[in-house]
């Protein structure tokens, strides 16, 4: 399988969808542009703001980022994922499902996900996070895509990174790849965002594709930034910064098992 180019995209989202697909098309053009040929939009990319202004646009939000996803896959004929993104849950309209979706450049979607673990966080900046207030938590695992130009994708969202198993599940079911798109806190980012992507990197002998959001979006809702590709080793290939922009990476699956090699730990899980 040859080596190809893979795009973390970081975005700084608003409360309003127009605005930010128009962002996220400029993005994914900019990443194209650079060659990239998979490409992942962070948490939230098509709207950041109030819960309760995401809810009550929860219907057009989904429908209209669908269709933008599939026509951006077209258009420029890439493997784009949709970071996550509200879809209304059929009886209770007072929720929706925080999604992720992989297309193919035919518009053809692949694999989704539904978000499982939900941040409800009172973080010391004084900020406090009740995701399942308008949230509903998934009830599966994602899938692992076998793509055969591209590798084995699992995907999560955000919050997921913080626990292990998780990713640890995808490792077990083939994954050598796996998305984290975001939209982390600035202050638990600062601490924590890094540290976390690198480690499910090496302790699942995978790469890490970790879209992100940054700045201010509204009101005190600050994000971190610092989107990135992370080879199997821990190395960050590409770190997008503070600014809305793109981490371009190889993604060698020749690296990738010369690492597993060197460090055969998921051969040698007792439990």
């Amino acid at each position: 399988m040859k080596s190809y180019l893979a795009a973390a995209v970081q975005m700084t989202s608003k409360p309003n969808l127009h605005r930010n697909l128009a962002e996220a098309e400029e993005l994914i053009e900019l990443a194209v542009r650079q060659g990239a040929e998979l490409i992942g939009l962070p948490e939230n990319f098509a709207f950041l703001g109030k819960e309760s202004e995401k809810v009550a646009q929860a219907e057009e939000i989904a429908s209209k980022t669908d269709k933008f996803l599939k026509t951006m896959a077209q258009k420029y004929q890439v493997h784009l994922l949709g970071g996550g993104y509200p879809v209304p849950v059929e009886d209770d309209r007072t929720k929706a499902y925080n999604t992720a979706i992989l297309i193919d450049p035919n518009g053809r979607e692949l694999t989704s996900y539904q978000k499982v673990h939900l941040f409800d966080v009172d973080v010391p900046d004084g900020n406090t996070y009740c995701e399942s207030n308008t949230v509903m938590a998934g009830q599966q695992l994602p899938t692992v895509y076998d793509s055969p130009n591209l590798g084995n994708l699992g995907l999560s969202i955000c919050y997921d990174v913080r626990f292990p198993e998780f990713y640890r599940h995808l490792s077990k079911e083939g994954a050598n790849i796996l998305f984290i798109p975001a939209a982390f806190t600035a202050f638990t980012g600062k601490d924590h965002w890094q540290v976390l992507v690198q480690a499910r990197a090496i302790e699942n002998t995978c790469y890490v594709i970790a879209p992100a959001q940054t700045g201010n979006h509204y009101e005190r809702r600050y994000t971190h930034g610092h989107a990135m590709i992370v080879d199997p080793w821990g190395s960050i290939l590409a770190d997008a910064g503070t600014a809305p922009g793109v981490a371009v990476a190889e993604i060698n699956l020749g690296r990738l098992s010369q690492v597993r090699q060197q460090m055969p730990s998921l051969q040698h899980r007792v439990f």
